[in-house]
């Protein structure tokens, strides 16, 4: 990585509000890869990989933003598993009450796009975890259009 990306890092962890264009528009993003990725036991490197593909797609190969999503993501998540919250319970209130003040937010829950994030597993329990949390993503949607 080179010197301007590191110091936007250090800035975009310091003073997201202040620097990132948009900034809610990306946490809310970040919030939403975040849920269906807590669908897993053990997220990896890969997952965080395919959110950055998802971000270059939605950012138009934006190579900094996208790498700020894929960042803010991971520190979403990582911050609330450190708190010792239930991960999935504390996204889905969070994004459940930015829908209420930002209604068109919904439009960034691209569900297409998040199937993405699931892994082919053979754990049943795993699969309908999964399953319902893009439901309730794609119940959100259908409620607010």
């Amino acid at each position: 990585m080179n010197f301007s990306f590191r110091f936007k890092r250090f800035l975009f962890n310091a003073f997201r509000e202040i620097f990132i264009h948009h900034h809610n528009s990306l946490e809310f993003r970040a919030k939403v890869f975040a849920l269906v990725l807590s669908a897993k036991d053990n997220v990896s490197i890969n997952d965080y990989i395919v959110v950055k593909r998802l971000a270059m797609e939605i950012y138009k190969d934006d190579e900094e933003r996208a790498s700020l999503l894929m960042i803010a993501t991971k520190e979403i998540r990582k911050k609330i598993e450190d708190d010792k919250k239930d991960v999935s319970e504390t996204l889905i209130y969070s994004i459940q009450k930015q829908l209420k003040v930002l209604p068109r937010y919904v439009n960034k829950i691209d569900i297409d796009s998040l199937h993405q994030l699931l892994l082919p597993t053979n754990d049943e329990d795993t699969i309908s975890y999964q399953e319902n949390i893009l439901e309730f993503l794609q119940t959100l949607k259908d409620e607010l259009n």
